[in-house]
Parts: structure tokens; C-alpha cells; sequence
């Protein structure tokens, strides 16, 4: 499933920010969702939380981990998604591209999005889409630990250059 995959990868990617020096804050490190058993609307009551969360935190940036899917299984490559609402989104998502099209060959291209959390969040920061779970291939990768540090790696090196240009 999506979500233990990208939970997979996250923890991945804690670990190897924290190795070179990173604070990290996780929303989650196990298979929970920050909603509330009163709240009606499941997800959307993740997603409030998660703003509070980031307006709480002392956050220097954000990195929303996912995973694509689609119709057509032919589809892959790791791609990234930033909202206008903070200049730094754009700058950031444009250096994990470029990162990604070194480390992990993808042809994707970086998207605007104007989802709700992206819209709401005015940390620099970005959604990232590790793959498509739909493509049988990159579904393999993504659930190996050889696989899920290079992205890891990718990500970070990428982070580390985008704190080093400001």
C-alpha cells in the first residue's frame, strides 16, 4: 500500500537528513494519521493538523513525501510539485528536480499544484512524488532499502544545496 511505502521512505529519509546534521520533524513515524476520532472528515482533519503542526514546529522547510499513480502503468519517474504562496517553493522544487533528473534518470517535469495543504502552508516547502505505484517496475523499487536511500539521498544532497544557495 501507498501509505506504508511512503512511510518506508520517509523514515529512509529522517535518517539520512539526521546523518548529515538535519533536525528532522516528522509527522508521522508510524501507521497513524493525525485526524481526530471526532472529526468527521478523516483526511481532512489530517491535513489541519498537519498545518498546525508545521506552524507549531520551528520548520525551515517542508518535504511532503508520495507516491504517483495513474492509469497508464507505462508512467514513472520521481517528480516534484510546489504552490506560488511562498517564492522559496519554487526555488527548492526546481533544485530536488534537478536532482532528480542526475540521480534517478526521471523525464518528469516540475508542476504547480493548488492542493489544499500547499495552499495553506507558507514554510518553503514542497510535495514529492517518489514514483508511480501503478508502474509494476518502480513499485518493486520503491519497496527495496537499496532503492528507497537513493531517493533518500538524492533528496538530501538536494536539501543541502538548496540551504547552501540561500
Amino acid at each position: 500500500m501507498e501509505k506504508d511505502i511512503v512511510l518506508e521512505i520517509s523514515l529512509v529519509l529522517r535518517d539520512t537528513l539526521m546523518e548529515k546534521g538535519a533536525i528532522v520533524y516528522m509527522t508521522r513515524d508510524q501507521d497513524e494519521d493525525l485526524s481526530s476520532r471526532w472529526d468527521e472528515r478523516k483526511k481532512r482533519g489530517d491535513l489541519y493538523r498537519r498545518l498546525l503542526l508545521y506552524k507549531k514546529v520551528p520548520t525551515e522547510v517542508y518535504l511532503s513525501i508520495h507516491i504517483n499513480n495513474d492509469d497508464n502503468p507505462a508512467s514513472y519517474g520521481a517528480e516534484v510539485l510546489y504552490h506560488t504562496i511562498n517564492k522559496e517553493n519554487k526555488r527548492l522544487a526546481e533544485t530536488l528536480m534537478k536532482h532528480f533528473e542526475n540521480d534517478l534518470r526521471t523525464s518528469r517535469v516540475l508542476k504547480e499544484t493548488d492542493l489544499y495543504m500547499y495552499r495553506n502552508t507558507t514554510v518553503p516547502g514542497v510535495l514529492i512524488e517518489c514514483g508511480f505505484l501503478s508502474n509494476r517496475n518502480e513499485r518493486y523499487l520503491m519497496q527495496r532499502e537499496s532503492y528507497q536511500k537513493k531517493l533518500a539521498n538524492s533528496i538530501t544532497n538536494a536539501v543541502i544545496e538548496y540551504f547552501s544557495l540561500s
